[in-house]
């Protein structure tokens, strides 16, 4: 089970105030709802995918509730999404006709009640295999993943700051400009120990196999 421990640090100016974090909630809402008549699943069934209580998929639904990082990562695993379906503003797939830019610093939100700001810069395209997030873990965070699907593997990079890293059993610290690729079918963690926000890339490639498709 994912484990999310944090102190109370201060809020970055990027984090987003109550409206946002309203919206953000919203937007979560709408999708697992979604996913759910895509699939023709009851709440009961999306739940026991999840491996989470019905009340508690219910209240994501209503907005009632805001999820932690972790539990966005069992909700994706069930849907078999990657966590970015999760977020909001997709960015198209295929190859585009035109470059585009995209700003981490306007796209960057708190989506989980836990202390991890995420900026979806690039979403899943099943013709590329991944999708590349910007995380930035406040001071104190702290998150043991459990395994996700069979295949995902993660390539890490840090922006800024210094970042603890969970892979093969020990922790690794990581400095600025410095990455490590692991498996995320393994255990595996992040943390910041230190008095200011962790910065990092964080590019997660799924198997091309259908049935070990990407999921949390």
């Amino acid at each position: 089970m994912d484990a999310i421990t944090h102190k109370n640090p201060p809020e970055p100016e990027a984090a987003p105030g109550h409206e946002a974090s309203r919206e953000l909630a919203l937007a979560l809402a709408r999708r697992l709802r979604e996913l759910r008549t895509q699939r023709g699943w009851s709440l009961q069934q999306a739940a026991d995918a999840c491996g989470v209580s019905k009340a508690m998929l219910g209240q994501i639904e209503r907005a009632e509730s805001s999820p932690t990082v972790a539990l966005l990562w069992r909700i994706a695993g069930g849907f078999a999404c990657p966590l970015g379906d999760l977020l909001p503003a997709p960015t198209p797939t295929g190859a585009p006709e035109r470059p585009e830019v995209r700003s981490a610093a306007r796209m960057r939100a708190r989506p989980a009640s836990d202390a991890m700001l995420v900026s979806p810069l690039f979403r899943f395209d099943p013709d590329l295999g991944f999708e590349l997030l910007e995380l930035t873990l406040l001071p104190g965070y702290q998150r043991v993943s459990e395994p996700h699907a069979r295949g995902v593997v993660e390539h890490v990079l840090v922006l800024r700051g210094r970042l603890e890293l969970l892979c093969e059993g020990a922790w690794r610290e990581l400095g600025e400009g410095e990455g490590l690729r692991l498996a995320g079918d393994r255990e595996h963690g992040y943390r910041n120990p230190g008095e200011q926000p962790v910065v990092l890339l964080d590019l997660i490639h799924y198997p091309r196999a259908r049935d070990a498709a990407p999921a949390g």
